[in-house]
């Protein structure tokens, strides 16, 4: 089995996300199903209905969850100044074709997030920067085409959250 790496913060977080479902949503869940099952004949019942895909849902989400958890493994990141880009650390780049300016966090698979400013070290852009330091120009080939990007920085990430 692959085991894929996660920050200490990412990993509670899908650990907080796994209690919520398990301990909040899944009663909910049984409960409703149960008063929709008080209203009579469940063959022809939309609130059974509902009640049953939200089920299936949540079930869903455990399951994936617990299978995520089941293959992580914490890194944990050490402090100072990186002189290379590596797991944990915050790269700014430029875009060398338009100019823009963007910062990434390299975390693992499960806990990337683009909207956040998180990507994968396995994701095109991730492997390319893996290993490089500021002054660096790297060459991506991406989705949507070919990328060049300059490294301005590599710094680690303040923390955001307080590990367990």
């Amino acid at each position: 089995m692959d085991r894929f790496p996660i920050t200490r913060e990412g990993y509670n977080r899908l650990r907080s996300e796994l209690q919520r479902l398990e301990q909040e949503e899944r009663p909910q869940v049984i409960e409703a199903i149960s008063d929709a099952r008080g209203h009579g004949d469940i063959s022809e019942n939309a609130e059974f209905e509902a009640a049953k895909e939200r089920q299936a849902l949540v079930e869903g989400k455990i399951n994936d969850l617990h299978h995520k958890l089941s293959q992580c493994e914490v890194v944990e990141l050490t402090e100072g100044s990186p002189e290379r880009v590596i797991f944990g650390t915050t790269v700014e780049l430029e875009d060398l074709d338009t100019g823009e300016e963007v910062n990434y966090r390299l975390v693992g698979p499960f806990e990337a997030d683009l909207s956040q400013g998180t990507i994968s070290v396995i994701s095109p852009i991730g492997q390319a920067l893996i290993g490089k330091e500021a002054g660096d120009e790297i060459k991506v080939k991406t989705p949507g085409g070919v990328r060049n990007f300059e490294i301005i920085d590599v710094r680690y990430a303040a923390r955001t959250e307080h590990s367990e």
